[in-house]
């Protein structure tokens, strides 16, 4: 993948990963705040955890950091999976999410 490819499919992502909060805010009870600085989204929950999305350009790689632990993901050609075999990014956040708001919560992708 090249830096431009990375760049594009990441950017995605994180806009991805924006308007899915700005769903749960419309549609849910849940109070979840999106916060973006560059190439990281910060997702603070009622109960003050967060969950942390980056950018690693260099690695070409997403990485999050939530309760549950730290995920580097990388694109497959599909889609973003965990180096670890932790599963898709999206599919993980929705697990951190929910777990950390103590409500199911949805993040899809777009």
């Amino acid at each position: 993948m090249t830096d431009t490819e990375y760049q594009d499919r990441a950017e995605s992502a994180l806009r991805d990963i924006e308007l899915a909060c700005d769903h749960i805010n419309e549609t849910t009870d849940v109070d979840l705040d999106n916060q973006r600085t560059g190439g990281m989204v910060t997702l603070t929950f009622a109960n003050r955890s967060q969950i942390v999305v980056n950018l690693q350009k260099p690695l070409h790689e997403i990485w999050v950091a939530a309760r549950s632990g730290g995920f580097h993901f990388k694109w497959d050609g599909r889609a973003w999976q965990d180096t670890k075999g932790e599963g898709e990014l999206f599919a993980l956040l929705q697990r951190c999410a929910t777990e950390q708001a103590g409500h199911a919560l949805a993040f899809d992708q777009t």
